[in-house]
Order: C-alpha cells, then sequence, then structure tokens
C-alpha cells in the first residue's frame, strides 16, 4: 500500500515540479542560465510593449550601448504597435509572451497553440521580424507548450531572478537594490516594462531603476550579453 501512494506522490511532486519551476526540463528544454565562466549578465523585459515604461528603458539601452530581451504580449502588440516597431528597430531580441498573458499549465493543444500562433503572427504582422525566443507567463508550462514552441523554432527561457518589480509597493531604488544583491555571472534577470493583463499597468519604477542597475553592474565588473549569445 505504501508503494503506490509513494509512487503517486513522487509522480505528483515532478508534475508539479515541471510545472511550475519555469527552469525545469521535464517539458522541454529550458535555459534559466547564461555560462558561469565569466562576468556576463541578461537583461530581459515581460509583458509589454507599455508606452509609458518600454519607451524610456528604450532610450537608457541606447543610451549606454546595451541589448536587452523584450517578451511580448499579443494584445499589448496590437494595442500599442508603434512601440513594439520601435523595439524591434532597435534590434533587441524580441520574444513571444503568449497573447492574453494566460498560464498555460492547465491549458489543451489548441488553446496553448492559439496563444502563440496568434501572438507569433502579430508579431511578424506588426515588426516584420519573427521572434525565436519564448517564455510562459509565470513560467507555467505543461508538455503541450514544448510541442508548440518546438514547432515555432523557438528557444525557451526562464530566468535566474526576478526581483518582483511588478509589486506596485516596490520603489524604484528597491528593484536596483535586489539586483545588485542577487547577481551573479551568467544571470538572466527578469524585469517589467508592462503589465500582461493591464495595458495600462505601470512599470514605471523599473524605467527609473535601470540605469542604476546598469551602474551597478557595471562597477562590479560585467557586461551585458544578448540572449542571441544563449540561442545559438
Amino acid at each position: 500500500m505504501l508503494f503506490p501512494l509513494a509512487a503517486a506522490g513522487a509522480a505528483l511532486g515532478a508534475w508539479a515540479y515541471g510545472t511550475y519551476e519555469p527552469n525545469s526540463p521535464l517539458f522541454g528544454r529550458v535555459i534559466g542560465r547564461g555560462s558561469r565562466a565569466g562576468r556576463v549578465t541578461y537583461l530581459t523585459f515581460d509583458d509589454g510593449p507599455n508606452p509609458r515604461a518600454t519607451e524610456p528603458i528604450l532610450e537608457t539601452l541606447a543610451a549606454e550601448g546595451i541589448p536587452a530581451a523584450f517578451f511580448l504580449v499579443g494584445e499589448h502588440v496590437r494595442r500599442f504597435p508603434q512601440v513594439a516597431r520601435r523595439v524591434a528597430r532597435a534590434g533587441h531580441e524580441i520574444g513571444n509572451h503568449t497573447l492574453r498573458h494566460r498560464k498555460l499549465h492547465l491549458a489543451g493543444p489548441a488553446r496553448i497553440r492559439e496563444e502563440l500562433e496568434r501572438t507569433h503572427a502579430l508579431i511578424v504582422e506588426t515588426t516584420e521580424r519573427a521572434p525565436r525566443v519564448f517564455r510562459a507567463p509565470h513560467g507555467y508550462r505543461n508538455p503541450f507548450v514544448g510541442r508548440v514552441t518546438r514547432r515555432l523554432g523557438y528557444t525557451v527561457f526562464g530566468w535566474t531572478f526576478g526581483v518582483w518589480d511588478s509589486d506596485p509597493r516596490v520603489a524604484a531604488e528597491q528593484i536596483r537594490a535586489r539586483v545588485r544583491r542577487r547577481l551573479r555571472p551568467g544571470a538572466i534577470i527578469l524585469l517589467h516594462d508592462g503589465d500582461g493583463y493591464d495595458p495600462q499597468g505601470d512599470r514605471s519604477r523599473t524605467a527609473a531603476a535601470l540605469p542604476g542597475i546598469i551602474a551597478d553592474a557595471r562597477a562590479a565588473g560585467y557586461r551585458f550579453g544578448s540572449l542571441a549569445e544563449l540561442v545559438a
């Protein structure tokens, strides 16, 4: 009696790990960190585009000559096409972050195809660039997600750490300090330039924190890499 219960518990635990751990390989290859060999880190932004945050973030990145990756929500691309085009023109990596920022772990194959394929088409139509990378909202996945990402030719990304910059109670200086404390070689940093559910969501604190994040990393000897290095 104990053995079947233990086996069922182990299977449930493995399924939960594959579903909720953003870097779990259970449902397909995922990259959650770059090489630890050098002082390189990677900036990534989720849930945009959003004019209030994406625009100043792009200005900071351009002034500093730094690449980043933007995982775009399809409905926000439709609402703010000019901002999406600006991200593309700046040469940053563009990623698929689903159509409506839906959690995918309980979704079936038809819903997942819709969320990813419609977003892919919107990004291509709007920016004239095809996304090569995907990140699941909240990192939640199931086996059907892997089938669609493989068909679209995506590299799937998780992240090394986030700093809860989407919490409205967290000030810009707190965001900066949290990144500084957790920075490690190869870290893929999760930040937000939009709100996945509210197109008017305020992420201006992240934009305000970015110059300090860059200054702190450079003072510690880091350079900022492009996710393209990890896709290749």
